[in-house]
């Protein structure tokens, strides 16, 4: 099989992995948690959840492989650029709005902050990813940029992504844990329907993140350095 179609048949894995955690988080939310509202009451904490899953796992992931797909690689690097600039900043917001909701939900019901782990490890995921983007606009789409800035970055910058990816996935899936756990005590242990649905939820989103991890770490699918010199303003943009 060539690694092409090899890539292609992981990619869709990949984008039916994200339809399916999009869905799942929606219906869990829909079904057993009563629907949505931005009221500050309990049903501002499902926005936080759906946003979260959205923001925070499924479009940074898929943001993160957009330089592996094959078809984009005879396409202008810079225009890539601003497009996985674009899905990144998108996935930024979705998560800010998500860490919006549920600060609004404490503050309405004067539930403390902060109090979890699962708060710690998303506040450090977005802290990251906006110093990564931020970074990221800083060293590859402003022209004025200097080639060994931008030479010293991209290690760095790869590296940064795949660490907010690992972060992403232990918010979501303590985050479906402590969601689950504030019914009444040991109704989780029972194992009831709404359970065993988030918990294939946090199934679905572990294997997401492992397909997408997976792309980012073959060396076989990574985007061929070409020259860039066409670009103009940009034409020292070789990253």
């Amino acid at each position: 099989m060539r690694p092409s179609v090899y890539f292609y048949l992981t990619f869709g894995l990949g984008l039916c992995l994200s339809l399916l955690c999009v869905l799942f988080v929606s219906c869990w939310n829909t079904k057993w948690r009563g629907g949505f509202s931005w009221n500050g009451s309990a049903l501002e904490s499902n926005w936080h959840a759906v946003l979260m899953v959205c923001g925070l796992a499924v479009m940074y992931g898929n943001a993160a492989i957009v330089f592996r797909i094959p078809f984009t690689w005879k396409q202008n690097k810079y225009t890539l650029k601003l497009v996985h600039a674009g899905l990144m900043l998108s996935a930024l917001f979705l998560s800010v709005l998500g860490m919006c909701a549920i600060f609004d939900y404490h503050k309405g019901l004067q539930i403390p902050h902060m109090y979890s782990l699962h708060s710690w490890v998303g506040i450090c995921a977005i802290v990251l990813f906006a110093f990564q983007w931020v970074l990221g606009l800083i060293g590859f789409i402003l022209p004025c940029s200097p080639r060994w800035f931008r030479s010293y970055l991209k290690p760095v910058h790869i590296w940064l992504g795949k660490v907010i990816l690992m972060l992403s996935l232990a918010s979501c899936i303590s985050g479906i844990n402590e969601k689950l756990h504030e019914g009444p005590d040991g109704a989780y242990t029972l194992l009831p329907m709404e359970a065993v649905f988030a918990n294939v939820l946090g199934i679905l989103i572990m294997i997401f993140m492992m397909v997408v991890y997976g792309i980012l770490s073959k060396k076989q699918w990574m985007r061929p350095e070409m020259d860039d010199a066409n670009i103009p303003l940009l034409s020292e943009s070789r990253t």
